[in-house]
């Protein structure tokens, strides 16, 4: 539709403000310098913010994205900031008054200027061992811009069993609607915890491993034979995939429940 047609179907009644706004969102598309055309309108046409890849980029090019990204967003996340580039994207965020939350041992951040609000379902998220800890931030940053809350808890993978049955417990208690489960080496986390719970389970194989197998081959391959139903699989490392599908069934289940959103008690 034109925009213009999306304008009089609302003022005659003839859609609502839900559908107008979906539709006023594809024309949400802002240029940025000569290098980036941000889609504004993504996370209300599609439940799922734009992700910033950060690679390739140059700090001015990262910074005039997140100024421009966030006149017309509640946040936006930057993904894989170069280390070397990372002081200084931190250190304009500051001066710029904008607030972060930071992934442990990852270089993805997610800028805001308030809280994004936190709407009713969780995600649980696990990793197998601390190598995965990044991954896994990655998974709950992009929940968070998807305004998902989650339950996380890391380096419980199979190497000891017992470490995995309190967390289950705890997140089966805290009523998460799906679980991500983060891998490296035989990726055997995922397929083990999709026979425990009556839960959704993502898998993310990720890239630790030695030898033969190694680089995250090893585990991509596990976690696509699995024996249990009711495991998906994302690529490689791609933490910010999983997070972005758990939230996005989330969002389903609250959507049908007409739930509204909670204050965010996060700084």
């Amino acid at each position: 539709m034109e925009l213009d047609e999306i304008l009089e179907s609302l003022a005659a009644g003839r859609m609502d403000s839900a559908e107008a706004r979906r539709l006023l969102s594809l024309y949400s598309i802002e240029k940025m310098g000569e290098f980036a055309k941000f889609d504004a309108g993504r996370k209300n046409r599609r439940g799922i913010p734009e992700v910033v890849y950060a690679g390739g980029k140059q700090p001015v090019e990262i910074r005039e994205i997140i100024t421009g990204a966030l006149n017309s967003s509640d946040s936006v996340l930057v993904s894989r900031i170069r280390a070397d580039d990372l002081p200084d994207i931190m250190k304009f965020a500051g001066e710029a008054g904008l607030r972060t939350d930071e992934g442990r041992n990852s270089s993805s951040v997610l800028f805001f200027r308030n809280p994004p609000p936190e709407y009713p379902g969780k995600v649980g998220i696990i990793c197998a061992g601390t190598s995965d800890i990044g991954i896994a931030e990655e998974a709950r940053l992009m929940c968070r811009a998807m305004n998902c809350g989650s339950i996380c808890s890391y380096d419980v993978g199979v190497a000891g069993m017992h470490r995995l049955f309190p967390v289950l417990k705890e997140m089966v208690a805290g009523d998460v609607d799906v679980i991500v489960a983060v891998a490296g080496m035989e990726g055997a986390l995922a397929t083990i915890v999709s026979s425990m719970v009556d839960l959704p389970v993502i898998g993310v194989p990720s890239s630790a491993g030695y030898g033969y197998g190694g680089d995250g081959i090893g585990a991509l391959a596990a976690m696509l034979q699995s024996c249990t139903l009711g495991v998906s699989v994302v690529n490689i490392d791609n933490g910010i995939g999983a997070g972005a599908v758990a939230a996005s069934i989330c969002r389903r289940v609250r959507l049908r429940g007409g739930a509204e959103p909670s204050a965010d008690p996060r700084p």
